[in-house]
């Protein structure tokens, strides 16, 4: 049984984590506005990008059967921890996906955005992961969106019948949802003419083409970083309230044992004191 001294110093190390937690919620909730003000402009930004690939899809219940032959999933993680399930919300859909492509008899293979999202799927999926991308300046910009599609581009991208891209959609301070999005390469000339047919172009269209299709995945990278920076904020908010609830329980758990030890000794104290006294009068 722990001791007196013990159960104090256990409560104030409890004290002083629970001032830790509530300071991370305060910083959590004023970081998510600013996420909320940026996502509330890059969703009307990335609006074109979705109506020349495809509308975001929820990861629950999906098949997938509408992934091609190739394809190339890029699941956006974290690298910092303490924000509740979101990191392995999308390590489990990313290991859902590469289930259901394979049963299907086709290929993936895997980019990791996020050291949280590269520690757990390396373990179980070490063989399909061809890049990883750690230590992501927050809050992601545009720049930097264009800087991991040009990596896409630099190991073969183009060469993957379609780009998945798994991330947390911010719905409220208290929900996020598990998305993917499904780019695939503008077709340069088919039978129906390829895509934008009714357009001409000043220069050489496929390169043209494929121009415009790494600033479409710039577009949508860029939309998935503030969505997932959004529901990274709300959960670590979460998380952290529900961390103070609990050492607020833990300090009133060992409050009383402590008193209890306490009253313990106290009542040790006078017994011992009464029967040394009951000793001399005898």
């Amino acid at each position: 049984m722990a001791t007196e001294k013990q159960i104090f110093n256990q409560i104030n190390s409890t004290k002083n984590i629970s001032k830790i937690t509530a300071s991370m919620k305060m910083v959590s909730a004023a970081k998510l506005k600013g996420d909320e003000t940026r996502l509330a402009a890059a969703i009307p930004f990335n609006a074109w990008a979705n109506k020349m690939s495809s509308e975001p899809k929820e990861v629950e219940d999906a098949t997938f059967d509408e992934l091609p032959e190739k394809t190339l999933i890029v699941p956006f993680t974290s690298d910092k921890g303490l924000c509740g399930g979101v990191n392995s919300f999308i390590t489990r859909a990313t290991k859902s996906i590469i289930a259901q492509v394979e049963s299907q008899g086709k290929t993936a293979d895997v980019v990791i955005v996020g050291d949280k999202g590269r520690a757990q799927l390396n373990r179980t999926h070490a063989s399909k992961i061809v890049r990883t991308a750690t230590e992501v300046v927050s809050p992601g910009t545009f720049a930097l969106a264009s800087a991991l599609a040009s990596e896409l581009f630099a190991i073969g991208a183009e060469d993957y019948d379609a780009i998945v891209i798994v991330y947390n959609s911010y719905v409220n301070a208290a929900v996020y949802k598990q998305m993917y999005k499904v780019i695939t390469p503008f077709a340069i000339a088919t039978e129906d003419g390829g895509s934008l047919p009714s357009y001409d172009f000043d220069s050489d269209k496929p390169e043209s083409m494929g121009d415009l299709f790494e600033f479409m995945l710039a577009s949508q990278i860029f939309h998935s970083f503030m969505d997932g920076a959004a529901s990274e904020q709300s959960s670590r908010m979460t998380a952290m309230e529900n961390a103070s609830k609990n050492a607020a329980e833990m300090i009133d758990s060992l409050t009383l044992q402590y008193n209890r030890a306490r009253q313990a000794r106290i009542t040790t104290e006078l017994i011992e004191i009464i029967s040394g006294a009951s000793a001399l009068d005898e």
